[in-house]
């Protein structure tokens, strides 16, 4: 699993010009790293390809990764770049707002990719994220033989072909979908549906697109798959949904992984309940669920 760490400012309370805040904390976070907690969480032997400061939040993100037994063996401190940060505000009804400050995430390159090769060599899964460079992002997926995911998140509008097709299979929410496919917005199953089909034209594998408390939708030019909709339980107690697409993704690539020859769909269904847990407390990576927490379809 590869990319970014940064260290989380969450802010509890209204969203507007003036913010009154109810709670204030500081946590981990970073799709990459939270991605890769979430399956060690469940049971996954992770390993993390990332930089981080030679700071305070870049140690005391090194020892938090060990507790959670993420393999660190590939993440390098930066001297003099500080560790990527993120502020969160979080609403009242649970919605998140978040700018990111890449820091020690922006130094990630086509290098590090190439010292982490016997990691590839020996790893089933690689997860990337869109909060580091291209160019390196671009460099793991085609180097690495493996199923690969590619979560294009933080979304481009005018993202690369050749990034699109690289990944084994492409996982955005649908604003990023409606971003790369040049949407106005997606707000229905049908319209996520049609921007399925656009990204396979555009020449993704595999797309999934998460729709929240619409469920998820599948489509893949492999005909063993076929394209369809997952619906969702309704959450009744919706705390922070910062960290649920994480949670989902982090999830799948554990159930991929350890139930190879389960379909897709199981997959998905797995990797909602992991989300679904996530949002019923606050944080992000302290919301994420062990495997004692969820049931797992054996």
């Amino acid at each position: 699993m590869e990319n970014e760490k940064n260290a989380d400012v969450v802010i509890y309370g209204s969203i507007g010009e003036t913010i009154h805040a109810d709670k204030f904390e500081i946590g981990f976070g970073g799709k990459g790293a939270n991605q890769c907690v979430a399956a060690a969480r469940l049971g996954a032997k992770t390993a993390l390809v990332a930089k981080v400061g030679n700071d305070k939040q870049g140690s005391d993100y090194l020892k938090k990764l060990l507790s959670e037994k993420v393999n660190i063996d590939y993440v390098k401190q930066c001297a003099d770049v500080p560790t990527g940060f993120a502020q969160i505000t979080v609403s009242k009804e649970g919605n998140n707002q978040i700018v990111i400050v890449s820091g020690a995430n922006g130094e990630l390159n086509k290098s590090d990719v190439r010292t982490a090769q016997s990691l590839f060599e020996n790893s089933k899964l690689l997860l990337c994220q869109l909060e580091t460079p291209i160019d390196g992002t671009l460099e793991a997926l085609q180097a690495f033989k493996g199923i690969s995911i590619l979560n294009a998140s933080p979304a481009l509008k005018d993202m690369p072909i050749n990034l699109i097709k690289a990944a084994s299979i492409l996982c955005v929410n649908e604003t990023e979908a409606a971003l790369i496919t040049n949407r106005a917005n997606i707000t229905n199953v049908q319209q996520a549906e049609n921007a399925a089909k656009e990204l396979l034209d555009m020449g993704t594998k595999c797309v999934i697109i998460t729709l929240g408390s619409n469920g998820v939708i599948y489509a893949d030019n492999n005909e063993k798959y076929q394209c369809g909709h997952i619906p969702v339980d309704k959450v009744e107690n919706i705390v922070d949904t910062t960290g649920a697409g994480d949670s989902f993704l982090g999830a799948l690539a554990y159930h991929m992984t350890k139930y190879s020859k389960k379909d897709m769909k199981s997959h998905i269904v797995f990797a909602c309940r992991a989300a679904a847990f996530s949002i019923q407390s606050r944080g992000t990576q302290s919301s994420f669920p062990f495997a004692s927490d969820i049931s797992i379809d054996e």
